[in-house]
């Protein structure tokens, strides 16, 4: 075959060829100008042309290294998801089914239980009561350091009040709040420091069945309410410029009295008297430091995850908030070590299938860290 062109005919095998040695001729040239341009002064023309080589080879051998390393660390990445992801299907849901009949309502008289869950925003960020079920901590002590004094829970013969014990006390808040906005409306009388639910009505209000078991541990946990004792302590600075120290401590409740039948053993009558602390912030000011909990925080089985449910309630609202691992560790009152706290948080930011809120860790210079984001948020957040 052959190429025509303004000179005659040629054969392509001749014209390939001349191109391929011409080629050849300018990469010979560029190889000979850098090695001539990267020559060490002494250095001969072989000299210089091998130990570019060996460089060369040595910087190619790195980069593959670096690519492998790359890869593998990306397929590490990605293995790693997949088992957080695997983890988290596998893993129990931190928030129980609702029990039998939870969703009926009585249409005649409306009950204590239908009260909204109403909690006191001072105390959200700290707790006034132990995360475990199992660990009574009788006769210890928690102290939280605040930025303006300090808060101090101390728990008496029969144990501190559980997170659970304290559905008691957000039933009492609830009853006071709702109350009180009756009588701001003129369509009731200012409530007292007593109130008498029904023992039923405090088993639905924090969504329990009505078995006995849940009956007979209902005195338990006043005795625990009772015993667990807050004292809050602050600093702060008068209009006049005299610095003040306030100190006071109540009960998580002031009194109780229940009556039972001797027959059955049922609790028939609950009386529970609010301590003043907690009634005068709803009944006393003008505007009350609460906060309405979402229904499903009833239904929140680990103590940890109730705690940072409240934690994001009080902090984010119906934003963002970020808290980190350490600062949550100290608020908490675990009496675990460190490390075991963060795996155990680190659950629950897996199932992040607490109410309201999306849970995310990120690091951080004082270490891992927690954001709390309320869903409602989330898409303008994103935009």
């Amino acid at each position: 075959m052959t190429h025509q062109n303004g000179s005659g005919p040629k054969q392509i095998g001749d014209a390939l060829g001349q191109s391929l040695a011409r080629l050849q001729v300018n990469i010979e040239a560029r190889h000979r100008k850098r090695v001539e341009a990267e020559a060490r002064p002494g250095e001969t023309f072989e000299q210089a042309e091998t130990r570019l080589r060996a460089e060369d080879a040595a910087r190619e051998q790195e980069e593959a290294q670096a690519q492998a390393k790359a890869r593998a660390a990306a397929l590490a990445a990605s293995a790693e998801r997949e088992r957080k992801e695997a983890a988290a299907k596998a893993a129990p849901s931190s928030v129980r089914k609702p029990p039998v009949g939870d969703a009926q309502m009585d249409f005649l008289v409306p009950g204590l239980y239908e009260l909204g869950g109403r909690d006191n925003r001072s105390l959200m960020d700290v707790a006034v009561f132990r995360l475990s079920k199992s660990n009574k901590r009788a006769g210890e002590m928690i102290r939280y350091e605040l930025p303006d004094g300090f808060v101090e829970v101390t728990a008496g013969h029969y144990g501190m009040a559980s997170v659970w014990d304290y559905e008691i006390v957000l039933m009492m808040v609830s009853h006071l709040t709702e109350a009180m906005n009756r009588y701001r409306d003129g369509k009731g009388d200012k409530p007292g420091r007593t109130f008498k639910p029904h023992v039923s009505d405090i088993l639905k209000f924090a969504r329990r069945g009505d078995g006995s078991r849940q009956v007979e541990e209902l005195e338990a946990a006043l005795d625990r309410l009772k015993g667990t004792t807050v004292k809050n302590v602050r600093g702060y600075t008068e209009t006049d410029g005299r610095k003040v120290r306030e100190a006071g401590a109540d009960g998580l409740i002031s009194s109780y009295k229940v009556l039972s039948r001797t027959d059955t053993g049922r609790i028939s009558e609950v009386e529970i008297e609010a301590p003043q602390w907690i009634y005068d912030r709803i009944v006393e000011e003008k505007q009350p430091d609460v906060l309405t909990v979402h229904p499903d925080y009833f239904l929140i089985d680990p103590g940890i995850g109730r705690f940072v449910y409240r934690l994001a309630r009080r902090a984010a609202g119906k934003g963002a908030a970020k808290w980190s691992f350490q600062t949550i560790f100290e608020r908490s009152g675990s009496t675990g070590t460190f490390k075991k706290f963060c795996q155990n948080l680190r659950k629950i930011i897996q199932r992040d299938d607490l109410p309201e809120y999306n849970l995310r860790e990120e690091p951080g210079q004082s270490g891992p860290q927690l954001i709390m984001t309320h869903r409602d948020s989330l898409p303008a957040l994103e935009g």
